[in-house]
């Protein structure tokens, strides 16, 4: 099934078990470059991540950015990477970069709106959240982090 198609049911999915498919289903075309030698530089890069040698993984991510530099997820893996190291604006940019190539990257926005959200910047991480809402309006825990953002921006506790 194409992408589009994947992001056209996902776009209506309310069913948490139909959603987590549609999504699997999209990770997979994400995770696919079409190059044999970069899909597995990307495995080598998301088995550094998960071994928490994210210095490895951003090697592997930049590796793969710098001979394919239209190749969506390795950006949104090398800001994964960054983000769990702490480096929130390098992640931030690398975010951008991702949803530059692919706007309907959910799990970009969805850590977009998370960095966002711990740096204080509660107006962009709902507007974040919102992209993400017309995407995947039944995402699971979406509609928790917007009504938590909604009330502290009505509250007024932020600060811009």
């Amino acid at each position: 099934m194409m992408l589009d198609d994947l992001f056209a049911q996902l776009r209506t999915a309310t069913a948490p078990a139909e959603i987590e498919a549609l999504q699997s289903g999209i990770w997979q075309l994400w995770l696919t470059s079409g190059d044999t030698g970069l899909d597995k530089e990307l495995e080598a890069g998301m088995r550094a991540m998960q071994a928490e040698d994210q210095g490895l993984a951003i090697k592997h991510f930049t590796r793969i950015i710098q001979l394919n530099p239209a190749f969506t997820e390795a950006w949104n893996k090398r800001a994964t990477a960054y983000y769990l190291r702490g480096e929130y604006r390098a992640s931030l940019d690398d975010i951008a970069e991702t949803l530059q190539r692919e706007p309907r990257h959910f799990g970009a926005l969805w850590g977009q709106a998370s960095i966002l959200r711990q740096l204080g910047d509660y107006r962009r991480a709902l507007h974040a959240l919102d992209r993400l809402g017309a995407i995947c309006a039944h995402f699971p825990g979406l509609q928790e982090q917007q009504r938590a953002l909604r009330e502290l921006l009505e509250e007024g506790r932020f600060p811009q």
